[in-house]
């Protein structure tokens, strides 16, 4: 998707877009966004511009491409996961901002409340944490005799969250957990090399990093023979065994009817943050089949999606 570069200051009201990941992994994302702005009037150049940049899962790329934001004068700021929020927050609490993921705003600081997000920030909240002992079962279920599994997880302040869920999740019903801490690309294999013989499965919490790194960490993945669980669809399109989620496509056209509310005039601390309506199970069968497991007819029935 093209759209054009406007390296002056723009006339028109301005979205600037935050992307958390890359074009290749948020690209369709955005899409559905444009797809929906373009429904309710709003189309690119015609009366209303849109400034993309990526962050490319690198966290101190999110403060840089927040402060060019406030600089170019935007009118709104949409961005999605937990990190680049909380950046575009610290840097302006004027310029309304829109998350279209939130993995859950309330326990990050990103909002007061769901009810009342106060000041300048409002969206979609994933409430990823909410299904954390729903991925776990889904896990037991499919994976023969899973004792122990790894987390694999970045160092933001919503992984820190979810880690503590997933390992509650675990515990409970007798299962041995560890979490593997990655910053940036270059820490993923080796944290391969660490959890190597010290899981039957890995349990991958989207963050730009993993998301930015979903094809490298199910590559590494299928070559140790771990299954994986992922928050999100995409993740298990890009080789991932299965995911249990909320439609990231579905929040980001849901996104564009936040962000006309407030082109139209309305302040985003009183539009309260919602939450998904529909939780997807995705398996990939081709990866199922790499790895030597059968999924049952009936786990086969109950998915939302199979991917061949």
């Amino acid at each position: 998707m093209a759209f054009a570069a406007r390296a002056q200051q723009p006339k028109l009201p301005t979205i600037g877009f935050l992307g958390a990941t890359t074009p290749s992994a948020g690209g369709e994302l955005l899409a559905a966004f444009v797809q929906r702005l373009r429904e309710l009037g709003w189309v690119d150049g015609r009366n209303v511009a849109i400034e993309v940049r990526w962050g490319e899962g690198r966290s101190e790329r999110f403060a840089e491409i927040a402060a060019e934001l406030i600089r170019l004068k935007v009118d709104v700021i949409l961005t999605h996961n937990t990190p680049p929020v909380l950046a575009a927050k610290q840097a302006t609490s004027t310029i309304p901002i829109v998350f279209a993921t939130g993995g859950d705003p309330v326990g990050t600081g990103a909002v007061a409340s769901l009810a009342r997000p106060g000041s300048n920030v409002t969206g979609l909240s994933s409430q990823q944490t909410d299904v954390v002992g729903k991925r776990v079962e889904l896990l037991r279920e499919l994976v023969p005799g899973l004792r122990r599994f790894a987390i694999l997880v970045s160092d933001s302040p919503y992984g820190v969250l979810e880690v503590s869920e997933v390992q509650a999740a675990a515990h409970t019903v007798g299962l041995e957990v560890a979490a593997f801490e990655i910053r940036r690309t270059e820490d993923i294999a080796p944290a391969f090399e660490t959890l190597k013989g010290r899981a039957d499965a890995l349990y991958v919490i989207a963050d730009p990093v993993t998301i930015s790194n979903r094809v490298r960490i199910n590559t590494l993945a299928l070559a140790a023979r771990l299954p994986t669980m992922h928050n999100v669809r995409e993740a298990v399109e890009a080789g991932g065994l299965m995911s249990y989620g909320p439609n990231w496509s579905d929040m980001f056209r849901r996104a564009a009817d936040y962000v006309d509310k407030i082109l139209r005039g309305a302040k985003p601390g009183d539009l309260p943050v919602e939450q998904p309506t529909k939780f997807d199970l995705v398996i990939n069968l081709t990866t199922a089949k790499a790895l030597g497991l059968t999924i049952p007819e009936p786990f086969l029935l109950r998915a939302d999606e199979v991917i061949e």
